[in-house]
């Protein structure tokens, strides 16, 4: 059966809205149109971030042994990819560099069965590119579904590392790989080159998370003056109330400017002093989640696929100790 857009939406995770596109493509936002117009005013670098499809998925549960839909592309930031999950298990991969701009994808749920389709249920997730913006429409599924049963509702906030750059693959994103173990139900507003912001901090009408996670500052930690940063707090809080519970990721280590590392160090300990006052507040040291070697990185900078797996369940695991 082909499912109704509207049908798919209930299938359809990490988005605050919905928006009809040409001929019967949906786009999925997970900003507002006020968000998405302060991000252009400021550059279009971050406006084509803004609509991408990060942290985007279709997940559900299904006795089928086959989906597809049609997909259209209308932006590219970097080689990303579509992938599945099936029963936990990374069973195929579309690399966006391989594909046309529009297309049909077909996904084999029993790939990792070797093609054998026994009829049971199998847990299903398809993960969108981190670092692109797809249009969906016509997905069929040849058998029975039910959309997947997700946690609390919890807004990430960030820049490159938290919308996906680095391992080039949608699912091995540090977020993808915390919430295979978490199962939030999230909306990832991270965008590529972001930084402490408040000016994009705009009310979200109708969503009401549960828990938010942020993880800012390693595109200003020669900004000592914490300006920047004094002024987003406030603000966050403003809008999510003073008692809503809160992780904060202080910037990883980066090994391409060694010379600026003393400085980087300095910027997170001034930040550490300034989340101290607010009692709301759990915080996760980001250099104990990534090892401080160039294996673990792309460019020194964003984790690869390894840095990404270590990072994504390390930060489980202090998430875990926390009680977050």
């Amino acid at each position: 059966m082909t499912l109704t857009n509207e049908e798919l939406k209930k299938i359809y995770f990490g988005a605050y809205s919905f928006e009809d596109a040409e001929c019967g493509y949906i786009q999925a936002h997970q900003h507002t149109k006020d968000q998405i117009a302060w991000f252009k005013q400021r550059m279009d670098f971050y406006y084509d971030r803004s609509t991408a499809s990060t942290s985007k998925t279709f997940e559900f549960t299904t006795d089928a042994d086959s989906v597809s839909f049609d997909y259209k592309i209308i932006w590219k930031g970097s080689p990303d990819s579509f992938e599945l999950y099936t029963d936990g298990l990374l069973s195929q991969i579309f690399y966006v560099k391989d594909l046309m701009d529009t297309g049909t994808l077909t996904f084999d749920l029993t790939a990792h069965r070797e093609g054998i389709y026994d009829g049971g249920k199998r847990k299903v997730i398809i993960y969108l590119p981190a670092d692109a913006t797809v249009l969906v429409k016509n997905f069929t599924i040849n058998g029975t579904y039910e959309p997947a049963k997700k946690g609390p509702k919890v807004l990430w906030l960030g820049d490159s590392i938290t919308q996906g750059f680095g391992p080039l693959r949608s699912s091995q994103t540090y977020v993808s790989v915390a919430n295979r173990l978490l199962n939030w139900d999230i909306i990832n507003q991270g965008i590529g080159g972001y930084v402490y912001d408040k000016g994009s901090l705009l009310e979200m009408t109708g969503y009401k998370p549960e828990k938010l996670v942020v993880a800012l500052g390693t595109n200003q930690y020669g900004d000592l003056d914490m300006k920047m940063v004094k002024e987003f707090y406030p603000r966050l809080f403003e809008l999510y109330g003073k008692d809503m519970p809160t992780l904060v990721i202080t910037p990883l280590w980066r090994g391409d400017n060694m010379q600026g590392v003393p400085t980087l160090v300095k910027f997170c300990d001034n930040l550490k002093e300034i989340l101290a006052q607010y009692p709301n507040i759990r915080m996760v040291d980001g250099f104990t989640l990534v090892p401080h070697l160039p294996e673990y990185y792309l460019d020194n900078l964003h984790p690869n696929c390894l840095g990404c797996e270590v990072y994504g369940r390390n930060l489980v695991e202090k998430i875990r100790e926390l009680g977050f």
